[in-house]
């Protein structure tokens, strides 16, 4: 069964009652430094990670999924010994499906290109605003890295996820990888590399947290719908990021998020597509634009997006 799970915002009572009410069935976990003890001693401690858990199991949800402690630059670039990160995202992991977590993202610094793009507030139906990006309003791109820097980028990543995948195919918990966010040709994680991380670890236990607005960034509906059925019918689609957008990089050098019926994706033939590969995982509002009204949580916004997508859910079902 294909369910909905929401950012994690403040973990208030009025927050998890909130998402409950609108009939949200999860909760994602989007930074690494969020959990007790990263910041003290570099990766969660179980304990606390239980307790979170528990509470948010009193509001008659569970985690979907959760982040390890970034993978910062210097080590990425190899400035840095890689052993201490690498211990401690062991570590986080281990953690995590100790407290009974099923699936884990691990965020490495270098996998976009910033400069490529100039960022700016599109403006659309009713004035609403979201993130666009332009390649032509940067005149002056700074340059993308050589074929050798990839290399040993690579290298560094394979070497780190290498650790992961035992742990992970032993405390039975999931590794996901979200797409390089913009989507620039050569990105670790653009289209091509995205590929290369099953094709390095052919464990069922490493998927992905498929983004279908950063997909869209890269070549629009056709790609995404292509991906999803390619990367599902394997067995490796674990979580979905639903957001949608106009335009992409390819066909217009440019690409703007809007609200999930606003943009170029058909978000119905999305979860179409979704149900023949048997995914039966998360989907969750990603970036979701503030509309009228809306303040820091964009609460109005997230409304809106929950209840658009169970109202998919269900006409969806209804179809078959």
């Amino acid at each position: 069964m294909i369910r909905i799970s929401v950012w994690h915002g403040d973990l208030s009572d009025q927050y998890l009652r909130l998402v409950t009410q609108l009939g949200a069935d999860c909760i994602d976990f989007g930074r690494g430094e969020f959990w007790p003890g990263v910041k003290e001693q570099g990766y969660p401690d179980v304990a606390k990670v239980k307790e979170i858990r528990r509470r948010i199991r009193d509001f008659g949800l569970d985690i979907n999924r959760v982040t390890l402690p970034d993978i910062i630059q210097p080590v990425m670039d190899g400035e840095v010994d890689t052993q201490v990160a690498k211990d401690n995202s062991c570590r986080a992991l281990e953690a995590f499906a100790e407290a009974g977590v099923t699936i884990a993202r691990q965020r490495f610094s270098g996998d976009t290109f910033p400069g490529q793009v100039v960022r700016y507030r599109a403006v659309h139906r009713g004035g609403y605003r979201s993130r666009g990006e332009s390649m032509g309003m940067a005149k002056e791109p700074p340059p993308t890295p050589t074929q050798e820097e990839l290399d040993a980028w690579w290298e560094r990543f394979l070497d780190i996820y290498g650790a992961l995948v035992p742990i992970a195919e032993e405390a039975d918990i999931r590794l996901a990888m979200h797409p390089s966010d913009s989507p620039h040709v050569d990105t670790p994680f653009g289209a091509l590399g995205y590929h290369r991380i099953i094709d390095a670890f052919p464990s069922r236990h490493v998927g992905y947290l498929y983004c279908c607005g950063t997909r869209a960034e890269a070549g629009g509906s056709a790609l995404i719908l292509d991906e999803i059925h390619n990367y599902g019918r394997k067995g490796r689609l674990f979580t979905l990021h639903m957001r949608n957008v106009r335009g992409s990089l390819a066909t217009a050098g440019a690409f703007e998020e809007t609200l999930l019926d606003d943009g170029d994706i058909n978000m119905f033939k999305v979860l179409q597509e979704l149900r023949r590969v048997g995914f039966d995982g998360c989907i969750n509002p990603d970036h979701i634009p503030a509309v009228e009204g809306d303040g820091e949580g964009v609460y109005q916004g997230l409304s809106y997006s929950i209840g658009y997508l169970k109202a998919l859910l269900a006409a969806e079902t209804a179809s078959r």
